[in-house]
């Protein structure tokens, strides 16, 4: 029955088209993004369970838990009020310190996948995962860099994706590319017209 559900190109388009509102309702601060993400999560985590993606089928389960929180979360905010009032930045020695620990657990779960489960690419959908979990999570607290995580995820993402011939995915993820762009620069005009110039730890 899961086989005969994500054979269906319908199903796929349905988790784009979703996705893609998620995306870009989130680059332009709008609270709907995350009604968007619970269908779309829904979806790709029968799809990517199917075509053996298992950490990535993993990864959706996650993502509809934190569209849950990040609507939660945005909801604490007045209504009307621009976002950039909430968006915050990390200095970058936090990022590296972030990146280096989550580039230690990608290689760990790598191993664990490799050697005793049937996935595909288990060291860079380990990865991807791995650095999804962590760039949701800044989204949902309104983190200005959690963009420049989406483009490197997006990019490494678009080859996973080809190579299990999820052309659509493929073709969702490279505009994931573009938007990523567009939401770091949208979200850091906004951040600078309400906040001070300063960065937190």
């Amino acid at each position: 029955m899961v086989e005969h559900f994500t054979t269906l190109p319908f199903w796929e388009i349905v988790a784009v088209i979703t996705a893609l509102l998620y995306v870009v309702l989130a680059a332009r601060g709008n609270i709907w993004c995350w009604p968007a993400a619970l269908i779309s999560t829904l979806i790709y985590t029968v799809i990517f369970y199917d075509v053996y993606l298992w950490m990535d089928g993993l990864l959706q389960v996650y993502y509809f838990a934190m569209a849950l929180y990040g609507w939660y979360v945005w909801q604490q905010r007045p209504v009307n009020e621009d976002i950039g009032k909430s968006i915050v930045r990390w200095r970058g020695m936090s990022h590296v310190n972030a990146i280096a620990i989550l580039a230690v657990l990608s290689i760990l779960l790598g191993w664990v996948m490799d050697n005793f489960t049937p996935t595909d690419f288990p060291y860079l959908d380990s990865a991807t995962t791995v650095f999804a979990v962590f760039a949701t999570y800044l989204v949902a607290q309104k983190v200005l860099e959690n963009w420049l995580y989406w483009v490197a995820i997006d990019l490494l993402s678009i080859y996973i994706y080809i190579e299990k011939s999820l052309q659509p995915t493929a073709f969702l993820f490279a505009i994931y590319v573009i938007i990523a762009i567009y939401g770091y620069l949208n979200w850091s005009a906004r951040y600078k017209q309400h906040q001070p110039l300063t960065a937190i730890s």
